[in-house]
């Protein structure tokens, strides 16, 4: 056996020709025990392949292109374990390939994922800090370091997401999003890091991939958790497979360069053309990112492989899922499956960009819209993009049938059309929208109102970095770099540190300080995650709703919590006769301000200062 080993070391070293094995290793016990290799090399389809150790091959595909070979294996009751592939030419061994089958994490299978009880982070780590200066550029990457262009590398990186997650946890998060972390080797606009060129590799500029295990484990040890930006619709045109397609339909493409048309209605429309369809689904994202063909089962394969070793290489607690109905629907269908099949807790929520509840509702899972066509996205969840319009104007507006914090209530009184309402991801800005701060111009009265709804409705709340410390960016005048930022403080040379109370100015400190307060409280309040809600017509520009679970009987008496919300969204001062709500108030008969700790009598009446918002838990 040792001269066997040895050959095959020898044999590797004289002759091999691999020059990518991906996954480059997989883990022992998975539930779906089918395990497709793909092998990158000049040539590499000639020869024959098997393997030591009594490994079975079930499938053994060659494409058009000779430079790849995909190779299946069968990894049921097989142990963790290291054995070789043996590439052969007339039955002789010319080279052969190690390959290890790992032992996973204890209950990795069952581990738990993000819910309506976390509060979820959003950063885009090249904007956050700069925690490690020395990978600021990077020799075979283009894009070097440029903190003076807007739109370039500005050095921020994991080992600066590490250094402050106390800041986060501090702030009430509970869970990280973090956009795209892989390789983005294109010239310009790289940080952006949405047009991948390595989907198993870390971009160097951030760190490796050893650092994002890293963080996954220091967030665990505060209990946060982490969320990891994945893109199953395109990658960047430098991607390293685009020089050499495995296969000509590896990516859609067309006589001259389409794009998409971004009607994602076609998908569910049956009066739809095949024509338009065809452009929403197969038409390119942008000019730098080639569309992936989910259809071609090897490109499925995959990316759901790909998925799935992140989740288990990293340590991972969710997916956000970028441009998700941009996939073809069936395709990506079974590639959520295929996730949730092998970690049935885990989350997965997707960008789904649809302005009508109705069509939103159609891609969670479950959902009886999607019912009435037979399709069932298998998406745990969805982001609430209705909300976030709303929640973009509603504070500047004065208040009518449609308008202010009627438009908050004609949303949720569209709740009936999802599954699961405590499963969307609620929020009112991300790295795509102008900042709401400058919306409502650093008016941090309107800044409260919006954090005081996210906090207490119904889903998962998502917090854009900065914000809490009143960040403001115009996307219409300065572009995305506008709304992304330095976070201050992220740079050693930064004359203003927002991540310590110290450094902080008196009024960044006043957004931080409600916002921390807020979500602090909201972490122990099931009440909020998971009651009930009832909401009252708005009148005059005011809005009340509760948050209960008194009707569960499953809940004992010193148990049953009840939250009132109270919104003026008017100029002017309001009392509000509280006989209007009795049927939630009921025997209730003060109410505890969750920001200021005062006492508020509930039985009468209640004065609601101009541009305010009232949480009160009910005593």
């Amino acid at each position: 056996m040792k001269k066997l080993l040895l050959f095959f070391l020898i044999s590797s070293t004289m002759f091999a020709q691999i020059e990518r094995i991906e996954p480059p290793f997989w883990y022992a016990g998975m539930h779906n025990p089918e395990l497709q290799i793909m092998v990158y090399g000049k040539n590499i389809s000639k020869y024959n392949v098997s393997t030591s150790n009594s490994i079975p091959i079930t499938k053994v595909e060659r494409t058009e292109n000779p430079n790849y070979i995909f190779v299946t294996i069968n990894t049921k009751n097989i142990p963790p374990k290291d054995f070789y592939f043996l590439f052969k030419e007339n039955e002789k061994v010319i080279f052969t390939q190690k390959y290890s089958l790992k032992q996973r994490r204890e209950n990795s299978a069952v581990r738990k994922s993000f819910d309506a009880s976390d509060m979820m982070y959003l950063i885009m780590p090249d904007r956050f800090a700069n925690g490690y200066l020395k990978n600021d550029s990077d020799k075979l990457t283009t894009e070097k370091y440029n903190r003076e262009l807007p739109e370039g590398r500005h050095g921020g990186d994991i080992q600066g997401v590490i250094n402050h997650l106390d800041y986060i946890a501090a702030l009430g998060a509970t869970t990280l999003w973090i956009t795209p972390l892989c390789e983005d080797n294109e010239a310009v606009y790289s940080y952006h890091s949405y047009a991948q060129t390595d989907v198993y590799k870390i971009d160097p500029r951030y760190g490796t991939n050893e650092d994002y295990t890293r963080l996954a484990t220091e967030m665990h040890k505060k209990n946060l958790k982490l969320v990891m930006d994945y893109v199953t619709n395109h990658w960047g045109l430098q991607h390293w497979m685009m020089k050499d397609l495995p296969t000509q339909d590896w990516i859609h493409q067309f006589e001259n360069f389409t794009q998409t048309n971004h009607r994602r209605t076609v998908i569910h429309d049956i009066n739809a053309s095949k024509s338009d369809t065809k452009i929403c689904m197969d038409g390119w994202f942008a000019p730098s990112m080639p569309d992936l063909n989910q259809t071609n089962p090897l490109v499925l394969n995959y990316l759901t492989q790909n998925a799935i070793w992140w989740i288990e290489s990293s340590n991972l607690d969710g997916f956000r899922v970028d441009t998700y109905n941009y996939a073809d629907p069936i395709a990506i269908t079974k590639w959520t499956k295929a996730i949730t099949d092998e970690y049935p807790n885990f989350n997965i929520v997707g960008e789904i960009s649809m302005r009508d509840q109705a069509q939103l509702s159609y891609w969670q899972k479950d959902s009886p819209i999607g019912k009435i066509q037979n399709f069932n996205s298998h998406l745990p969840s969805v982001m609430d993009f209705i909300l976030s319009d709303a929640l973009l104007t509603v504070f500047n507006e004065d208040g009518n049938w449609e308008s202010g914090m009627a438009k908050v209530y004609n949303n949720f009184a569209n709740d009936f059309l999802f599954p699961n309402v405590n499963n969307l991801l609620i929020f009112a800005e991300n790295h795509d929208t102008n900042r709401i701060n400058h919306v409502y111009k650093n008016d941090i009265e309107k800044y409260k109102m919006t954090m005081s709804l996210l906090a207490t409705v119904r889903g998962i709340p998502q917090l854009y970095y900065g914000s809490e410390i009143g960040m403001a960016g115009n996307k219409d005048d300065g572009g995305d770099a506008a709304i992304r930022q330095d976070f201050p403080g992220g740079w050693e040379a930064d004359p203003i540190n927002a991540f310590t109370k110290e450094g902080r100015t008196q009024g960044q400190n006043e957004y931080f300080d409600f916002t921390s307060k807020l979500f602090n409280w909201r972490k122990n309040k099931s009440v909020v995650h998971f009651g009930k809600m009832t909401h009252y017509i708005p009148e005059d520009n005011t809005y009340v709703y509760f948050r209960y679970n008194a009707t569960d009987p499953s809940v004992s008496e010193l148990a049953k919590q009840s939250v009132m919300v109270l919104f003026n969204n008017s100029s002017e001062t309001k009392t509000l006769k509280t006989d209007r709500f009795v049927e939630n108030i009921g025997n209730f008969k003060t109410g505890k301000d969750v920001i200021t700790d005062k006492i508020i009598d509930v039985t009468k009446e209640i004065t609601l200062e101009p541009k305010s918002a009232l949480i009160l838990e009910l005593k």
